[in-house]
């Protein structure tokens, strides 16, 4: 993991496309853990890989951002604009993620094992093989996902709006699997 200059700091809060100009620079993954972030705009960002452990994301503009393998692992990201962001792969457990808006993303076996996503909408996102155990799902919209192969074990799903959502092969929060 690479430590950020102050300089690449504010480069990153200033101006995204420099900032993933100097990201490609790195030899490694940026190291963000624990930096508040709030209200930040990294639309587009690369943060591909980043160490985001403990990272205050609240209300930030991560629309189309890059996070993939990105450890997000305890973030505040309250009431963040992440639609069409990929965090494939990404580490989300513990995550706070209530009234976040993931419409379009990509979360293909992102882990989000107790995040707790009441009210986010995910709304069309692509979430094949994502691990959402022990979630707190209340009250999400998850009209038109992909949860196919997904793990719902222990997942609060009280007033979520899965209508339209392709459930196929999906571990409920029973336990059971949906066929």
């Amino acid at each position: 993991m690479t430590t950020l200059s102050t300089d690449l700091l504010d480069l990153l809060r200033s101006d995204v496309v420099a900032w993933n100009a100097r990201r490609d620079e790195l030899p490694d993954a940026p190291d963000l853990h624990g930096l508040n972030l709030s209200g930040a705009d990294l639309a587009g960002a690369n943060l591909t890989g980043a160490n985001m452990a403990g990272i205050d994301l609240s209300g930030a503009d991560l629309r189309s951002a890059e996070l993939g393998g990105a450890n997000l692992t305890g973030a505040n990201l309250t009431g963040a604009v992440a639609a069409d962001a990929d965090f494939t792969n990404a580490y989300l457990t513990n995550a706070i993620l209530t009234g976040a808006v993931l419409t379009l993303s990509f979360l293909t076996s992102t882990y989000m094992a107790r995040a707790n996503l009441a009210g986010a909408d995910l709304s069309g996102a692509y979430m094949t093989g994502v691990h959402l155990e022990d979630a707190d799902l209340t009250g999400a919209r998850l009209s038109g996902a992909y949860l196919a192969h997904a793990d719902l074990t222990g997942a609060v799903l009280e007033t979520a709006d899965v209508s339209g959502a392709d459930l196929t092969d999906v571990t409920m929060p029973d336990g059971m699997i949906r066929v």
